[in-house]
């Protein structure tokens, strides 16, 4: 029989153990070091920050900046566990503003590593310098500024040590750490250098270039610019399209109040207003910045400070969702960025107006009764002079919030100056009676139509040329050559007006007049005679003939014209794999875009010059027409000038 050991009495612990502790939550790595070290110089009003690493931060690290400085008097204090200038009393820390305020990091970077603070405040004659390992303050030489040296990484505790990566691995996380604070802070000149091999430098300068340093060359054109504003919450940042997203994860930048955080709740809303815009395990990258109150988000919920809670959750979940989706499936009336060219993604001669979104009509504001009521203080489509106006606000109360994008009733928003449908006589091949061909009709008919209807500019994609090996429609716009995959397109276009209708109420269905028969198996008759609702409500007529086989006797109007047993097919299917109560809810949308798949006009039907501008209208017409339901691109812009440069003119 084992005797049971003898109780430990309760103890203090030593203060070197307390510190080991403390130094496990928040120097996990060098790169934890790193972060730590460059938010002190942040919050001590830096400009410029260098970072030098030696074999990855293992074996040294040091941080140099032009801040404030500590007075020698403060060194030792830098150096010891919750001693902080950041905050006083609780009140503060419920409403903190600095990146750093526990007080702990230096002290827990000097019980796993040996530190020297050198340091110079602005009214110094000379610069001080304290060591941990002495704790002795001595004159030192130096700048303005701080600068601060870690050596030998868990020398003393050799069991840590061995759990980090080989240089070249913790060297990659130093940097990704000091990019992601570097995105938040354009104005700070940051630069990190490796066994003198610079590899990375930012010059201060505005947001957007700094973000687009961030998410690298692909998202140079791919991207889409969001500001929006309910009371004091704001959302604004770079969006990267669709249509480059990754095979990773590693884009994504998300601050609250300039503070890099990793937060679940966030994190859902943005993989959700880019759900139906993305491809299989594709990933999409942005550079998004939260601002709310202090008081309604607690920072200090971990030491490593990348998590936080926030007061009214839903609310920022529902803001962020929408303010994200409305963004991506703006319509190209609004789009400003697009999945092509350069000369696409910057048109002129307005840039800085057409690169921003704003949702809805512009410079919004409450009025009656209602605060979900918005009134519109200018025209919809309508010009701005070049300049965008401000961001749209609306009071701050969670319930406003979500109401400030409630999802719009009726149709979407039109072109202005534009119909749904442009009738135009173009003929469809061979010349006309003139004499004037397909092509040169078409661009008549536009400079024609534009005369007519008094717009200024023809529309954004312009007027159809021709047709390409059945698959393209070229056409032509103020700006050069437009190339559109028509099926691509036309499933967008389909997809949005099944869930659009099935919202409002509920897709209707047309009857066939010879129904289209096809072989089940007995389990696909028996959910056709159990979940009679759900195909209705998909605007799907299924009857059962027999024990083996299936009636489509009605499908939605919108899809009469596709393959019928195929499409009746491909529902049953989804409802037999995740039940009809989820294939209506959570799969709703995977469901309707393989239904406006399967019904898009397919790969070598030619159609006419009419039927192609009725296309490039309707998608003008439909919300995130710039992609497909799979986040491929739908059509692409090549610019005069780069046609130019083909064909060497000029030169």
């Amino acid at each position: 029989m084992n005797t049971p050991p003898s109780p430990r009495p309760i103890a203090l612990l030593p203060d070197t153990l307390i510190s080991q502790i403390a130094a496990g939550e928040v120097v996990e790595r060098p790169a934890s070091v790193v972060k730590e070290l460059v938010e002190n110089a942040l919050d001590a009003g830096a400009t410029r920050i260098e970072l030098r690493i030696e074999e990855g931060g293992i074996d040294r690290i040091v941080v140099t900046d032009n801040g404030c400085g500590i007075a020698p008097g403060q060194l030792a204090l830098a150096l010891t566990r919750h001693a902080t200038s950041k905050i006083a009393s609780l009140a503060e820390l419920e409403q903190v503003v600095s990146l750093g305020f526990r007080g702990e990091a230096l002290a827990s970077i000097a019980s796993v590593a040996r530190t020297r603070i050198t340091s110079r405040t602005a009214d110094a004659s000379q610069a001080s310098m304290i060591d941990s390992i002495t704790g002795e303050v001595e004159p030192a030489r130096g700048l303005p500024g701080t600068s601060i040296e870690v050596i030998d990484l868990y020398s003393e505790t050799p069991a840590r040590r061995k759990f980090l990566k080989n240089a070249a691995t913790e060297a990659a996380h130093c940097i990704d750490t000091i990019r992601r604070i570097a995105l938040a802070h354009p104005g700070v000149t940051f630069s990190a250098v490796s066994a003198h091999r610079r590899l990375l430098e930012f010059a201060a300068g505005d947001w957007t270039a700094r973000a687009l340093d961030g998410l690298g060359e692909d998202y140079q054109q791919a991207h889409r610019l969001l500001d929006v504003s309910a009371g004091p919450v704001r959302l604004f940042g770079m969006l990267g399209l669709p249509t480059a997203s990754r095979a990773r994860a590693d884009r994504q930048f998300l601050y609250v109040n300039g503070r890099f955080v990793r937060d679940r709740t966030l994190g859902f809303a943005l993989r959700q207003a880019y759900a139906d815009m993305l491809h299989g395990d594709r990933h999409p990258a942005y550079v998004l910045f939260l601002s709310v109150e202090p008081a309604q988000v607690d920072v200090n919920v971990h030491p490593a400070k990348t998590e936080v809670r926030f007061r009214e959750s839903a609310a920022l979940r529902s803001f962020v969702y929408h303010a994200v989706e409305q963004a991506l499936r703006g319509g190209l009336a609004q789009a400003g960025a697009t999945p092509g060219r350069a000369e696409a993604a910057r048109p002129a001669p307005e840039p800085a107006a057409e690169a921003v979104f704003y949702p809805r009509p512009l410079d919004l504001d409450w009025h009656g009764d209602d605060p979900r009521t918005l009134r519109a203080a200018a025209p919809v489509g309508g010009g701005w002079g070049g300049r965008p106006p401000a961001a749209p606000r609306a009071n701050g109360s969670a319930e406003q919030i979500l109401g400030f994008f409630a999802p719009p009733s009726g149709s979407p928003q039109t072109l202005s100056g534009w119909p749904s449908h442009i009738p135009l006589s173009v003929p469809a091949s061979s010349p006309d009676s003139s004499g004037i061909g397909a092509a040169e009709s078409a661009s008549l008919s536009a400079s024609a139509y534009a005369a007519d209807s008094g717009a200024a500019t023809v529309p954004r994609l312009g007027f159809a040329l021709a047709q390409l090996k059945g698959l393209y429609i070229l056409a032509q716009n103020t700006h050069g050559l437009v190339i559109v995959d028509m099926h691509a397109a036309h499933e967008r276009i389909i997809y949005e007006r099944l869930k659009r209708a099935l919202d409002e109420r509920g897709i209707a269905h047309q009857p066939l007049l010879i129904p289209a028969t096809f072989r089940a198996d007995p389990l696909e008759v028996a959910l056709v005679e159990s979940e009679q609702a759900a195909f209705e409500s998909l605007g799907l007529d299924l009857s059962v003939l027999s024990p083996t086989s299936i009636a489509v006797r009605g499908v939605p109007a919108l899809l009469a014209q596709g393959d019928v047993a195929a499409l009746a097919r491909e529902v049953i299917a989804e409802l037999q794999e995740h039940g009809a109560s989820r294939a209506l809810t959570e799969r709703r949308d995977a469901l309707l875009a393989g239904m406006a798949c399967r019904a898009s006009v397919r790969a070598n039907r030619v159609l006419s010059v009419a039927e192609m501008n009725a296309l490039l209208r309707e998608m003008e017409l439909t919300p995130g027409a710039d992609q497909c339901n799979h986040g491929r691109p739908t059509w692409v812009q090549i610019g005069i000038s780069e046609l130019d440069s083909w064909f060497q003119r000029g030169r």
